[in-house]
């Protein structure tokens, strides 16, 4: 069992506690909060409460999710953009709004069953029943190439250079205010937020070690265009990073002003360039991400 714990913030009070509960962890669909509610696996200041309770500031919220069964994760017919395929590997130009993997309560409409339906039973299955092939994700509205392994050997091939920080990822990204240098690096330690659980955060206590490079490709009046690269994969990285030097990603609703002039649908950040050595043949293999529709337009936009 994994026992979450919140304490909502200023700013908060009001909202129900199934809806803050959503918002506060993309992992937890809203009905399958409302199931935790009703079993009584929800407690503020210890006390179980209905669905319709609205939180207020300094309310500590304890939930209790239980261990994940192995559910039936269902193949789905999920149009994918497949930027290279193989015996080995599977590289795939993921959409915004699609979740990776299944979680409690989300079992249907991610990556995973996508990949299921293409692959049928050539998965590695090291991660299991729930992340079958995965072996590294992008956030849900974030856009672009995405590895898939086939097989348990690629698969642990490929989890090895990711350890090391072999595996060549650049990001593009479009970041509120203008940078003034060519380029630079951010360190700072990544971890839990220590009082909103749904943020990660610089955290010299607890974080992991966290590096993102970062060139300037273009300025405009109010925003700046820029790449990424990661040395490590923290969750959050870069919109964490970013926002560490005072300029958040545009459109991200967690790390962000909560200005939204462009009416974006999530953070402005899309994995452009992904290159490894193929874990069959020791070839090194690199596949471009082309931008989004969304992502040009915005461009278009702030270069009038």
């Amino acid at each position: 069992m994994e026992i979450l714990n919140y304490v909502v913030s200023d700013g908060q009070s009001g909202i129900r506690i199934d809806r803050y509960l959503s918002d506060s962890n993309e992992d937890l669909s809203r009905s399958y909060i409302q199931k935790l509610l009703k079993e009584q696996k929800v407690t503020v200041q210890g006390t179980f409460v209905k669905a319709n309770y609205k939180v207020q500031a300094g309310d500590v919220i304890t939930v209790e999710v239980p261990d994940m069964t192995e559910p039936d994760i269902l193949p789905e017919d999920i149009p994918l953009d497949i930027l290279y395929e193989d015996e080995d590997v599977l590289v795939v130009n993921k959409p915004k709004g699609m979740v990776v993997h299944p979680s409690a309560g989300h079992t249907t409409g991610t990556l995973v069953n996508a990949i299921m339906a293409h692959c049928k039973e050539n998965l590695s299955g090291i991660n299991g029943v729930l992340r079958p092939g995965i072996v590294h994700r992008i956030d849900k509205d974030t856009t672009g190439a995405l590895l898939v392994c086939k097989n348990d050997n690629a698969h642990r091939d490929l989890a090895l250079q990711l350890k090391e920080h072999s595996i060549k990822r650049r990001y593009r990204a479009i970041v509120a205010g203008v940078i003034k240098e060519e380029e630079g690096t951010i360190e700072g330690p990544i971890g839990r937020h220590p009082v909103d659980r749904k943020k990660m955060a610089i955290n010299y206590k607890n974080g992991k070690e966290a590096v993102t490079h970062y060139r300037v490709l273009e300025r405009f009046p109010n925003a700046t265009y820029v790449e990424c690269r990661l040395e490590t994969g923290r969750t959050h990285q870069i919109r964490v990073h970013m926002t560490s030097i005072g300029h958040p990603l545009l459109g991200d609703e967690v790390y962000g002003s909560g200005k939204n002039p462009y009416h974006l649908q999530g953070q402005t950040l899309h994995a452009m360039i992904l290159g490894f050595v193929h874990p069959s043949t020791g070839e090194y293999m690199e596949f471009t991400a082309p931008l989004p529709e969304y992502f040009e337009k915005l461009l278009e936009k702030l270069r009038k």
